[in-house]
């Protein structure tokens, strides 16, 4: 594996939501697809979690690139994608996204030790409008101490 720092995030998870709790799952990926990975063609920034009627964790809207040397038999760039939990895992995932307001959010996408594509999932709270704009204010704050400091 030449390439196993592939990173790719979701910015405005982070921002739209209040990260409650993370867990690492896998992701069932074609070959097309885990080699579109490894190049780094992927986004998650419009993709979104969903369980189905028999408790499974599905991702959507994940977009994939097809893969250039790919023939007829290259893979949909926007297909769902099922998500690789512990029951345990899934049923407590389940049982809290019954309750109100929350929702389950990919945040991370990267290639483990093994050259396995993992997702990062988050359980998540949604962010009113005035909590964004403290999360603006926060970190243009933050930027303004971090160029003082640098200055001196």
């Amino acid at each position: 594996m030449a390439n196993q720092n592939i990173n790719i995030r979701n910015k405005r998870a982070g921002f739209d939501y209040e990260l409650v709790e993370k867990i690492t799952a896998g992701i069932i990926l074609t070959g097309t697809e885990i080699k579109s990975v490894r190049e780094g063609k992927a986004t998650i920034n419009e993709a979104y979690c969903y369980f189905d009627n028999n408790g499974n964790l599905w991702i959507k809207n994940m977009h994939i690139s097809e893969y250039k040397f790919g023939n007829i038999h290259n893979h949909d760039p926007i297909r769902e994608r099922k998500l690789l939990l512990k029951k345990k895992e899934l049923s407590k995932f389940h049982d809290k996204v019954k309750e109100k307001g929350l929702t389950v959010v990919p945040v991370k996408l990267f290639l483990s030790e093994r050259g396995w594509a993992k997702l990062v999932v988050a359980l998540a709270k949604g962010k009113k409008v005035h909590d964004k704009r403290s999360t603006i204010k926060e970190r243009d704050i933050k930027k303004e101490m971090d160029r003082e400091m640098k200055r001196y």
